[in-house]
């Protein structure tokens, strides 16, 4: 079995050669020391109103009902629209705010009617 012989070592401060080709390149250098990098394309970061909606739809089911529950609903409808259009982040928090918007809503609701009726939660205090 023979062997070749292995390339000879580089000379002192040179480079060893690299394996394959250069990396590429994606535009720019990165940023120096201290310098923000640019932002990503498609607006980046969350629809603002989808957060806003989503918040809204937490605090439509822990206490205000309706009242936040209804905001949440149009505040995500209108922010699907605005992440489709703009391709940004955020569908999955419309999303939620949306479904939590109606629960919040229905159960607003249902909390009136029983408070119509005379039922309440409260006891005999």
């Amino acid at each position: 079995m023979s062997y070749n012989e292995p390339p000879p070592p580089p000379d002192y401060g040179q480079q060893p050669p690299g394996y394959g080709s250069e990396p590429p390149t994606y535009g720019s250098q990165p940023p120096g020391y201290g310098q923000q990098p640019p932002a990503p394309p498609g607006g980046g970061g969350n629809n603002q109103k989808a957060v806003i909606s989503l918040v809204l739809g937490i605090i439509s089911v822990l206490c205000c009902g309706f009242f936040t529950g209804i905001p949440a609903v149009i505040l995500a409808q209108m922010a699907k629209t605005e992440i489709a259009q703009n391709r940004q982040e955020g569908s999955g928090l419309a999303t939620a705010g949306f479904v939590l918007g109606i629960i919040g809503s229905i159960l607003g609701v249902i909390q009136v009617i029983l408070a119509l009726n005379g039922v309440t939660f409260y006891g005999d205090i």
